[in-house]
């Protein structure tokens, strides 16, 4: 992942397009792509700053304030799919995905597996 523009180079940027020069010219003469010299105008026509927005970050868990119902359902119901527990909590208005209630229950140590061999 590439880094920011430099706040210094930005704020030139955008001077010398509020002065005058053509976003292309400008994009040019600081050596940067034509897009992210208009990008960087717009962000200062509706912020009023040039600093870049937040990169990376972690999304929040979803289903963590479920962790008592999905973990209840799965003791209860050992023969409960994922997508039967992803309709359940669909029913009870949590609106998520497969890869998410398996990601959920991995990250949890929960296991339904169904396997014939086991007890």
């Amino acid at each position: 992942m590439t880094r920011p523009l430099s706040d210094d180079l930005r704020e030139r940027v955008v001077a010398a397009v509020l002065g005058g020069e053509s976003r292309r010219s400008a994009a040019k003469r600081f050596g940067i792509s034509v897009s992210a010299a208009v990008k960087l105008l717009q962000r200062h026509r509706a912020t009023g700053s040039v600093a870049p927005g937040k990169m990376g970050g972690h999304r929040k868990r979803v289903l963590e304030p479920h962790r008592a119902f999905i973990e209840a359902r799965v003791r209860e119901t050992p023969h409960l799919t994922l997508h039967g527990l992803k309709d359940e909590l669909a029913a009870r208005g949590v609106k998520v995905s497969h890869n998410a209630v398996w990601m959920f229950l991995r990250r949890e140590g929960l296991s339904f597996k169904k396997n014939a061999v086991r007890p």
